[in-house]
């Protein structure tokens, strides 16, 4: 007949399940790591998009500054004969930076309140 003590019996066990625990704790480790280093990049794309956007809009700003400028020295121009088209350009112009400048201020306070 086989005598195991109690001791052992508990020893044994221990080590049964310690074995398949220690694995799975591997596995979840690696996991989560994995999963730590996609949200990285995700948050460095979405930090990059952000300066990108930013980027865009500060050009935009540029380009209607230069139009701008550009259509107000030729109606300064005696021999120019600026059209209607001059006008309503810079007229067009100067409405489409109030309204993005309008939209920034509103996405600027929605962003204060949000947090």
């Amino acid at each position: 007949m086989v005598q195991i003590k109690v001791g052992e019996l508990v020893m044994a066990f221990i080590v049964a399940m310690g074995i398949p625990s220690a694995v799975m704790g591997l596995i979840v480790w690696r996991l989560k790591g994995r999963i730590e280093d996609k949200e990285k990049a995700q948050d460095k794309k979405n930090e990059d998009q952000q300066e990108l956007i930013l980027i865009l809009v500060q050009s935009t700003r540029a380009s209607i500054a230069l139009g701008e400028a550009t259509a107000k020295a030729v109606q300064r121009i005696p021999d120019a004969h600026c059209n209607g088209d001059m006008h309503s350009a810079l007229e067009y112009a100067t409405s489409i930076k109030h309204k993005q400048k309008e939209f920034l201020d509103r996405q600027g306070i929605h962003a204060l309140l949000d947090d």
